[in-house]
């Protein structure tokens, strides 16, 4: 349906027959950690979140999942593996079959 108040004309998840279905009636404000962020559009009450109304909450247990701006770097460390052991287990795998 259609947000009424906010986003007036936007689809929103969180609006039903009764209006806003959000907790607190209404989407809220950007947090500081939201800058820079593509969801980030403005409504009337400021800057608010486009997929999700409390966007504060998101950030409390880390990186919030919706943002676009942060990068997840993910250490991949590489292990030494003993060719004379690699080449005897893939020998015992082969006797196996």
């Amino acid at each position: 349906m259609k947000c009424q108040t906010v986003l007036a004309g936007t689809e929103c998840t969180f609006w039903g027959k009764q209006g806003c279905v959000f907790p607190e009636g209404s989407c809220q404000t950007i947090a500081e950690n939201c800058e820079g962020c593509d969801r980030v559009v403005t409504g009337s009450i400021g800057q608010v979140c486009g997929a999700y109304p409390a966007p504060a909450k998101k950030w409390i247990g880390g990186i919030c999942n919706f943002a676009t701006h942060v990068k997840i770097e993910i250490k991949v460390d590489d292990a030494k593996v003993n060719p004379l052991k690699a080449s005897k287990k893939a020998a015992g795998a082969k006797k196996k079959k």
